[in-house]
């Protein structure tokens, strides 16, 4: 009775994010730094949402699902870099509880839909490379879009139950967070109940990534049955944009959730949440661009559209100019 009454008298009503343990000679760099990360990640998922809608070789079931992925990149990277940013420009680490829970809500929603619609991608690519005679009529459009909408609506009411157990958890101090943003396992780490439903749940959510690796796991077997070598290379490059980010996004997550709790200055399981969380959104579009045929192609079109154009509005320059220059000598 006493402890519940210490509990109630010492309710937790903001975290500190504690972030990488840094100190403010280095908020300046760290601000910079991230501020580039931010805008590079939104130019770079944009210019992907864009060059797949306006181009029709792009309206495939692959790219497709690269939009989605990219739309979801934005959303997740808005979650967390704009927060980070302000806490380094006013120096202030204080988040409101509530307002912990809202960032931990979408982070969660936007992570749990990321795993499933590249559970999805990992699908369209078993098809693709494992099946593809009956490729075209199974990966419709109207299933595509059904995939989609259930990846993301799947993340967001799976989220949902953890986020309102989370909210239900008693929270009696410390109220450090050692962490940039708000995370469930760091947050379960200051709660005084019992968090064992709540760790069950977030590994239950996590089981996409089983459905992805089992796609590729048959990928790779159908690849390595294939005579020619040059078949077995050309059937690889239909998958291997999506298996890096695969590799990039999982093992971070794996190694987050694996690695026991370290008691140094800045723990391996921010650095590694930074991969996942920054890191991934970042190189996603650079990894799809760089070593995809099809995007590369659309690409080059596209500019040598716009070249006649700006060649074009060049001459009117010069011509306006020397028009300008004739009258004012007259």
């Amino acid at each position: 009775m006493a402890n519940q009454e210490w509990k109630n008298k010492t309710v937790v009503t903001e975290f500190i994010l504690l972030d990488f343990g840094n100190g403010p000679e280095l908020d300046c760099l760290l601000f910079l730094m991230f501020l580039s990360v931010y805008i590079l990640t939104i130019t770079g998922s944009t210019f992907i949402i864009v060059l797949v809608v306006v181009n029709q070789h792009l309206h495939t079931p692959m790219y497709f699902f690269l939009g989605n992925l990219a739309c979801l990149e934005i959303c997740y990277s808005s979650n967390i870099l704009p927060r980070m940013l302000l806490s380094y420009l006013g120096g202030d680490r204080s988040i409101s509880v509530n307002g912990c829970f809202t960032q931990y809500y979408f982070f969660g929603c936007l992570a749990a839909a990321e795993c499933y619609l590249l559970a999805v991608m990992s699908y369209d690519r078993y098809l693709a490379v494992c099946q593809p005679l009956h490729y075209p009529t199974r990966m419709n459009p109207e299933l595509c879009l059904q995939l989609a909408t259930t990846s993301w609506v799947s993340g967001f009411l799976s989220n949902s139950i953890l986020t309102l157990l989370i909210t239900n958890l008693d929270f009696c101090g410390p109220n450090e967070i050692d962490h940039f943003f708000c995370d469930s396992l760091p947050m379960l780490k200051l709660s005084c109940s019992d968090t064992r439903v709540v760790g069950l749940l977030t590994s239950v959510v996590a089981g996409g990534g089983c459905l992805t690796f089992s796609s590729y796991l048959y990928i790779i077997l159908t690849v390595l049955r294939i005579p020619s070598a040059h078949g077995r290379k050309k059937a690889f490059s239909t998958c291997s944009s999506h298996l890096i980010v695969v590799i990039l996004f999982y093992w971070s997550i794996l190694a987050v959730y694996v690695l026991p709790h370290h008691n140094t200055q800045v723990s391996p399981n921010k650095i590694f949440s930074v991969f996942y969380t920054i890191l991934t959104p970042l190189v996603n579009p650079l990894i799809y661009s760089l070593r995809n045929k099809e995007v590369k192609e659309a690409l080059r079109k596209h500019i040598s559209k716009l070249l006649p154009l700006c060649s074009v509005k060049r001459k009117r320059v010069i011509i306006l100019s020397e028009f300008q220059t004739q009258l004012q000598g007259v």
